[in-house]
């Protein structure tokens, strides 16, 4: 059960975050939400789909992370291996929430960082502190800040270049079937990907406003990410190798 709190360097003074990565501390799933902000750390480790969004319809972008539910074949007994980690995880247990603030006698909605007091990762004995003795933010502190303005950003942006790609009918439904046994074999439904065909006929007025709204390098930044689910591919037959070598031992 969560419980959302706007954070303070008075009653959160001594406030700690774990850091390391587990699946006790809810790691342990196959995909997590990304944004345009950070396609291009996110194309280098992971492949990114699109998905509708239950409630709303709503595309929204995914990194997938495993072929099921709850696998994250980055995620070992050493922690999480690789060199970017989404920013939807790499905030731990702070979000963006928003406080009417008064502004030059004007009442604005501000953006402000709220911690789940609830989450695992929240301790007062050890991680990293939160505030400095003194008060001030830690470095950890700033840099949940910039994650957190990545994903507030990401949220705005993605609205809109769904809304350019779907004017291209750049988007398109996806299957991806794999098979490692007789007994195991994945087929992962309901994601979506930018059609390459699609892409290359594009009208040059169409290929303009894209480029210059920043959405075409997007675009090239899915398509290439999907080279990476070979890469996941290799990384689930380890997996089963060292599945069967410690079955074997024991």
């Amino acid at each position: 059960m969560a419980r959302h709190v706007m954070l303070n360097n008075i009653a959160h003074k001594d406030l700690r975050v774990i850091t390391r990565h587990g699946a006790e501390f809810g790691d342990n799933v196959g995909t997590v939400l990304t944004f345009p902000t950070e396609y291009g750390d996110v194309q280098r480790e992971y492949p990114i789909f699109f998905r509708k969004d239950a409630q709303t319809g709503e595309f929204q972008s995914i990194a997938l992370l495993g072929f099921q539910q709850d696998e994250n074949l980055f995620l070992d007994e050493h922690g999480w291996n690789a060199a970017y980690i989404p920013g939807i995880v790499a905030r731990g247990p702070f979000l963006i929430g928003f406080q009417n603030q008064d502004i030059d006698g004007e009442l604005r909605r501000e953006p402000v960082i709220h911690v789940d007091l609830d989450s695992p990762r929240i301790s007062h004995t050890e991680g990293e502190p939160v505030f400095l003795p003194q008060g001030g933010n830690s470095r950890y502190l700033d840099r949940i800040g910039t994650i957190l303005q990545g994903i507030h950003q990401g949220l705005a942006l993605s609205k809109a270049m769904f809304d350019a790609f779907t004017a291209a009918s750049l988007i398109e439904p996806v299957n991806v079937e794999i098979k490692f046994s007789n007994e195991e074999q994945f087929n992962l439904r309901g994601l979506y990907t930018i059609s390459e065909e699609r892409l290359r006929g594009l009208d040059g007025d169409t290929l303009y406003k894209l480029n210059s709204a920043g959405f075409l390098q997007g675009a090239f930044l899915v398509i290439a990410s999907l080279n990476n689910v070979k890469k996941l591919i290799d990384m689930k037959h380890r997996r089963r190798r060292q599945h069967a070598e410690v079955a074997a031992a024991s």
